[in-house]
């Protein structure tokens, strides 16, 4: 099984044992096959209490069989986590994830803009889940920039103007008439940069 870049937890059971401080760094160790043996001495750790944590990341899918190999005489059997990383997805919160985005929406609070977050992660887990079952390409593509507003106003005519830029292409390239097209969904959100990105940034 190919390791995949990364990968959407989406059901709780998995969430709540892929937290486990143990089994995360053994995933983090699991990038490339691992014996338990070799993960016991890499981590510091009592080899039957890696077998433990191991066959609780089995029975949830995040660690797979990766074959076996001889060391010192003795037949060892390897595996390997599922990703290289892995995202939670807030489906797995149950009834206390956030709602989806509203119909009115206060597009200047940061609830909202979680909300889309939290959307956009949710579909794109589904999305990934569905690519892995028919080997097809999750067909997507990004965008990421800062820029840096002088005062409110300045913030205020940005949005403006790109709210007007946006609309503008869509409304150029949007068909719904054409049978076979496919729907997109295009978020876009501004946040302040966190004081040491925003130090790091300059």
């Amino acid at each position: 099984m190919d390791t995949a870049p990364v990968e959407v937890i989406r059901a709780s059971d998995q969430a709540i044992t892929a937290l486990d401080p143990v089994r995360s760094r053994l995933l983090a160790h699991l990038r490339e096959p691992r014996s338990a043996s070799g993960l016991a001495r890499e981590l510091g750790l009592p080899r039957q209490r890696v077998n433990y944590h191991l066959r609780q990341l089995e029975d949830q899918g995040l660690v797979v069989s990766a074959g076996e190999r001889r060391w010192g005489g003795i037949t060892e059997r390897l595996v390997v986590a599922t990703a290289r990383a892995y995202v939670i997805s807030p489906e797995a919160m149950g009834p206390a994830a956030p709602p989806e985005p509203g119909e009115r929406p206060d597009r200047l609070s940061a609830a909202f803009l979680l909300a889309l977050a939290a959307q956009t992660v949710r579909h794109l887990g589904s999305l990934l889940s569905r690519s892995r079952r028919t080997g097809g390409r999750v067909e997507t593509f990004a965008l990421q920039t800062d820029v840096t507003l002088a005062s409110p106003a300045a913030r205020a005519d940005f949005a403006r103007d790109l709210a007007a830029a946006v609309t503008g292409v869509v409304a150029r390239y949007h068909d719904e008439r054409t049978p076979g097209g496919r729907a997109h969904r295009l978020v876009i959100g501004a946040y302040p940069l966190p004081p040491t990105e925003e130090e790091h940034h300059d």
